[in-house]
């Protein structure tokens, strides 16, 4: 593991502690006594909202993007070989009685979710949904099964061709089951993004652009993940429009 990376993962120690907050919940790769923590999309999974955030919860004190994205190395794709999802986790992992599935989902609808009687299913609401834009609302249960999915915003498969393989099992269960890592998203988007990286796939949303190659790449740092030239100059690109903004949840060598 990179020595600059030292910093970040004594803070998230593995194996996962996780934790559950009404209204916007997620995971803490720390103490396992953490669980009073919020992790709110744009926010570092280990941290609360601090007081250098403006009311649009941009955290001033995290480093741009772009000075994130310089950081990676670029290399050619690794061959795929040997990939399985199982190398990363099984399924979903249940936490304190709920689906990190749910978990996810109720985080991104946010105060407007309806729970079922074990308090863990979000049977409706609705939200914006990041990668088309559109506002979803959901009115019952099976609403959820067929037009949401979990996204990994760096694809497993994508991590694997690029440094995953030479994370430790424990890494690569953090990096599947990280809320940094993760969205609740319209599912024919996620279908057509598939394994892409951001140089085959961006949101059809160009307004959540910006932001969705910021956690590309600070989910990549964190986890010592590697970009392709290619992969490296259409995030660049992404953010020449956007100088200021902000990666999530990483720290970076001053």
């Amino acid at each position: 593991m990179n020595k600059r990376r030292i910093g970040v993962y004594r803070k998230r120690r593995i194996i996962a502690a996780f934790l559950a907050a009404a209204g916007l919940i997620g995971i803490i790769i720390s103490n396992p006594s953490s669980y009073e923590q919020i992790f709110e999309p744009g926010t570092a999974p280990d941290e609360t909202v601090s007081a250098a955030e403006t009311p649009s919860g941009i955290d001033l004190s995290a480093p741009l993007a772009t000075e994130v994205l310089e950081q990676l190395a670029i290399k050619g794709r690794a061959p795929k070989t040997g990939y399985e999802r199982t190398q990363f986790y099984s399924g979903w992992p249940t936490i304190e009685g709920c689906s990190l599935r749910q978990r996810i989902i109720r985080r991104e609808i946010g105060e407007t979710a309806v729970l079922s009687d074990d308090q863990c299913t979000v049977v409706s609401g609705e939200f914006d949904e990041p990668y088309t834009g559109q506002h979803l609302i959901f009115y019952e249960r099976s609403d959820f099964t067929t037009r949401i999915q979990i996204d990994h915003v760096v694809a497993l498969s994508d991590a694997w061709q690029k440094g995953a393989q030479n994370l430790t099992a424990d890494e690569r269960y953090s990096l599947a089951t990280d809320p940094l890592n993760l969205l609740a998203v319209d599912s024919s988007a996620n279908q057509k993004k598939s394994d892409g990286d951001a140089a085959t796939w961006l949101p059809s949303n160009k307004a959540f652009r910006c932001q969705y190659v910021a956690r590309q790449i600070s989910v990549k740092y964190k986890y010592d993940l590697w970009v392709t030239q290619a992969e490296h100059d259409a995030i660049a690109n992404i953010l020449s429009t956007c100088p200021n903004e902000r990666a999530v949840g990483v720290e970076i060598d001053q």
